[in-house]
């Protein structure tokens, strides 16, 4: 495996914070034992975990306004890679990337491959582009892709979505992701059932192109940048369209595509119930689809969310696997430190969910007893596991302090002497 950070400057680091976190994670030890729960089996389940990285979130995002570059930013698909093999060797918490068309192509996704699994990353699902126009291409998706009125354009979508999944075949993904801007801005500008139909005749024909072993994410979206009616705006569509297209396709939940203090949670809870829950894309939300880091606005949300994780894995069993990716826009960051610290949050609300107390909060739910339910959760919620990641981390070889490290180590640095800025080169996608 090749690391682009010397493991023996991360032992060092280390080194100079492990008396520290050895005390603190004997603390918790003593805590957790009072409380019926052994540490060491929560720091293997740490261990354990894993959230894909989206390729486009190691450059900076922008807003519609302005978009004001980083330095050392990648260029490439191969050093967006880099910067992915450089957060999982922190937080060893990142093995898989997610990868965007045709923001990524390569003339040489073979090679690109190989290069990733040197890194010790591999290639999670893999997503489509029909809400923007790409350079050279024939038709406009200004008035919808797979749902536009045009069967030209439709057929330009679907090849292009097929095209991504001969691709991530290649790369060893398993899955495509379909997200699109398809909608109305006014009143009457479309039959909105009409709209839907054609949707499900192009998702049909991309459907049936799946290899066998594939899933397809169908990723909704309350508005933007269709703001009157967007064709698929919500977890009830969602679903319907799953259901209509066949076992190959789920839902994704993205934490940021819903109307503001949407009861999240109860999605989820609903999805799995119905077998229809197929992953997430993690980021934080204020006032709308705002890609914030993941924790960074409502962290009770998200642990309340792997708290139905949690339920579902014991009601569903081992095949409950939903897929776990970061999806953020990095405007006054450093993506990888951003995505570091994400990465870590969604770990935390994993294992904080990992503490409930099943047998209690069962109890107070069969009895109706309110407020002592809440407050097992609250117990839960409120325990500093930070130990237990610090320690999964150093133990798999990664940092105690992923962004501390990754800062003394003077990386970002280093790549602005590699990558001098380059016209028309992308290190990220959303703006």
């Amino acid at each position: 495996m090749t690391h682009l950070i010397s493991d023996d400057f991360v032992g060092q680091q280390n080194a100079r914070s492990l008396a520290q976190l050895q005390a603190d994670y004997d603390a918790l030890a003593g805590v957790l034992q009072r409380r019926g729960r052994d540490i060491e089996t929560l720091t293997a389940q740490a261990a354990g975990f894993a959230v894909a990285l989206p390729s486009w979130g190691v450059g900076t995002g922008g807003t519609r306004f302005a978009r004001f570059p980083g330095i050392g930013e990648p260029r490439n698909v191969f050093e967006k890679i880099d910067d992915c093999a450089t957060i999982n060797q922190l937080t060893r918490a990142t093995p898989g990337v997610s990868l965007h068309f045709p923001w990524d192509r390569t003339t040489d996704p073979r090679a690109l491959k190989e290069i990733a699994n040197k890194h010790g990353l591999y290639f999670d699902s893999v997503n489509s582009n029909t809400f923007q126009n790409a350079a050279g291409q024939a038709l406009s998706y200004k008035y919808g892709s797979l749902t536009a009125q045009d069967p030209a354009v439709r057929a330009q979508a679907v090849a292009h979505n097929i095209d991504c999944v001969e691709l991530g075949n290649t790369l060893g993904s398993k899955g495509l992701t379909v997200w699109i801007g398809d909608g109305a801005n006014f009143p009457g500008q479309h039959n909105l059932r009409g709209a839907l139909e054609r949707y499900l005749e192009s998702m049909r024909a991309i459907y049936t192109a799946l290899p066998s072993d594939w899933l397809m994410y169908i990723e909704h979206k309350l508005f933007e940048p269709a703001f009157y009616a967007t064709t698929i705006a919500d977890w009830g569509t969602s679903f319907a369209c799953a259901t209509e297209l066949g076992p190959k396709a789920k839902c994704l939940v993205d934490l940021g595509h819903h109307a503001p203090n949407t009861n999240i949670e109860m999605i989820v809870a609903r999805l799995t119930q119905f077998g229809k829950l197929g992953g997430f894309h993690f980021n934080d939300s204020k006032y709308g689809d705002d890609d914030l880091d993941s924790g960074s606005i409502n962290p009770f949300q998200l642990f309340l969310i792997f708290n139905e994780l949690r339920d579902g894995a014991v009601r569903e069993g081992e095949n409950f696997k939903p897929a776990y990716m970061l999806d953020q826009s990095h405007n006054v960051t450093d993506p990888i430190e951003s995505l570091m610290s994400s990465a870590v949050e969604v770990q935390r609300a994993y294992i904080q969910a990992a503490l409930i107390d099943a047998e209690a909060l069962n109890h107070h739910q069969k009895n109706n007893d309110a407020l002592m339910a809440a407050q097992t959760l609250k117990q839960a919620f409120r325990t500093d596991v930070s130990p237990i990641l610090a320690m999964a981390r150093v133990r798999a070889g990664g940092a105690a302090d992923p962004v501390a490290c990754y800062r003394a180590s003077g990386y970002r640095d280093h790549k602005r002497e590699e990558r001098p800025p380059v016209a028309g080169a992308s290190g990220s996608g959303i703006v």
